[in-house]
């Protein structure tokens, strides 16, 4: 499998982690020091993601539009538009980005940084 391939699995496997409440594969993939800036702007570390993940997601569903995915060395930025609706029926868009760098032959997401843009 292509390296951008690997990582576009990853990407697909990240937003159905968070749709399931998929702790477990966050703690896998997702680097000790990882931070997310979440769309409301707080900044969560690996721990307080985890917490965030288990309470579970405000959305239904998620669709990727949108991925590009750049390499640099050791380091893949993935940067993505999804469109979503969420459990209580509202429908919207995020944009994300999220970088991978490599640990050993696979992986890790060391940042990720979501907005949702006003409607």
């Amino acid at each position: 499998m292509s390296q951008e391939n690997h990582i576009k699995q990853l990407n697909e496997q990240y937003v159905r982690a968070s749709l399931e409440g998929d702790v477990e594969w966050y703690r896998r993939y997702l680097t000790e020091d990882f931070i997310c800036i979440d769309s409301d702007g707080s900044v969560l570390n690996k721990a307080a993601f985890l917490d965030q993940t288990a309470q579970g997601s405000d959305l239904a569903s998620y669709n990727l539009d949108e991925v590009n995915i750049r390499f640099y060395g050791d380091v893949a930025l993935v940067r993505a538009t999804g469109s979503w609706k969420a459990k209580n029926g509202r429908p919207g868009v995020s944009r994300y980005t999220d970088i991978y760098v490599r640990s050993g032959d696979d992986w890790r997401v060391v940042s990720a940084q979501i907005t949702r843009p006003a409607a």
